[in-house]
């Protein structure tokens, strides 16, 4: 906060009121701040004085900052509550659509989206009044051929929603259906269509009719449905992302004639948590809010190899044993030594059936495997997808219900190569 000029804040009985309505904001914003934390910033303030603009905003941060990732929309809301004397017409120009000339504007980031949300909760969002209204001047946009709404909410990024985004974004994820094939079984079973003669089953019918052979009874393979495994990484950085991936997890698991045969959840950050429980409670919200109460290592650091080393040595047995497709969810920045992060990835590809995992770093264009921990991991898994926004949870979908071949892996190796 180098450099900021001193603050022009209204006189001491209106202080309370402004920092009330900061609180507000930063609540809409998604904040957790209760009247307890407005008390206390208000006593800071006080305290603190607030001649100098970089005391105000340190002692304000301090009371409604909690998360190292919070401070984004702080920052964002400050700026624009405290500083911009056009701050309404800035959050305007967030919010509502731009026309795009020769020259590309830079998209709102997330915080700044949410950050206008929730400075313009209950103000009405109309086009300021430009100063030279000129009939002349005016443009007709035919908006009929755009995209629609939802059509562009699936092109969008999960960090970059607002928060109303996310909202609708969780309905649209909750229609996902993920279908599955059966697996064919080595065991048979009676099958009057069956192309395969059951000669057991035609003896021991004859044998009731005193030797004489009436009909040959047929038999098929018979077939079963697999289970799904997911490991979702609840880290720091992939955040925001395993939130909606989770909604995505707690569908399939609640789907009626899915075909999964079972569905297992588990996160982990720091360390292994098993949410499978959690998952099948029907109601999404207290679904992830149980599971979420559970794992109390979210959002903070990342042991991918240390989780995924208690994850076969307590439950790949028990839950793998099936033929499982197992989905990895994490962005692979892992601290731990790549040795032991490969061996553990190795002995997972060798227990599960199929190994997809999905990194949201595949969002970049120009993404290469050259960190250490997704180098060590990339050669044991059998799918390598995106999961940053819907559409590419839907193309997970439908990866899902297919057999992928030779030229998966053949891919792969060609991006190590590269990488």
């Amino acid at each position: 906060m180098e450099g900021l000029a001193p603050l022009d804040i209204p006189e001491h009985p209106r202080l309370v009121e402004n920092i009330t309505w900061f609180a507000r904001a930063l609540r809409k914003a998604g904040l957790p701040i209760g009247p307890g934390r407005v008390i206390d910033a208000v006593r800071a303030v006080e305290a603190a004085g607030f001649t100098s603009r970089a005391d105000f905003y340190h002692a304000l941060q301090a009371c409604f900052v909690s998360r190292p990732e919070q401070r984004a929309v702080f920052a964002q809301i400050f700026r624009l509550y405290w500083r911009d004397p056009r701050y309404m017409e800035h959050m305007m120009s967030l919010m509502l659509p731009s026309v795009r000339g020769v020259q590309e504007e830079k998209a709102a980031q997330a915080a700044e989206k949410r950050a206008a949300e929730a400075l313009l909760d209950g103000v009405e969002r109309e086009a300021p009044e430009s100063p030279e209204s000129d009939e002349e001047h005016q443009i007709e946009i035919d908006a009929s051929a755009t995209a629609s709404g939802e059509e562009r909410l699936k092109t969008l990024d999960f960090e970059q929603m607002s928060t109303a985004e996310v909202a609708e974004a969780k309905r649209v994820i909750a229609r996902i259906e993920l279908p599955v094939r059966p697996l064919v079984s080595r065991r048979t079973r009676a099958d009057a269509q069956g192309r395969v003669a059951d000669w057991r089953a035609t003896m021991r019918a004859a044998l009731r009719r005193g030797g004489e052979v009436h009909e040959f009874a047929t038999k098929n393979r018979a077939q079963r449905w697999p289970d799904l495994v997911a490991l979702c990484d609840i880290s720091g950085s992939m955040s925001q992302y395993s939130r909606l991936v989770l909604h995505f997890l707690h569908a399939a698991a609640n789907a009626k004639g899915a075909g999964w045969a079972r569905v297992h959840g588990f996160t982990f950050g720091t360390r292994l948590t098993n949410i499978t429980r959690h998952l099948a409670t029907r109601d999404v919200d207290a679904a992830l809010a149980a599971a979420g109460a559970e794992a109390q290592d979210w959002e903070g650091g990342t042991r991918i190899g240390a989780c995924l080393h208690e994850f076969n040595r307590d439950w790949s047995r028990r839950v793998l044993s099936r033929g499982a497709v197992v989905l990895l969810i994490t962005d692979g920045l892992d601290r731990g030594a790549p040795e032991d992060l490969a061996r553990e990835m190795e002995r997972l590809g060798l227990s599960a059936r199929r190994l997809i995992w999905v990194n949201p770093l595949l969002r970049w264009d120009g993404f290469a495997p050259k960190a250490a921990g997704i180098a060590a991991m990339l050669p044991h898994v059998s799918s390598f997808r995106a999961g940053h926004n819907i559409a590419s949870l839907e193309a997970l979908a439908k990866a899902l219900s297919r057999e992928d071949g030779g030229g998966e892996k053949a891919r792969l190796m060609q991006m190590l190569q590269h990488g």
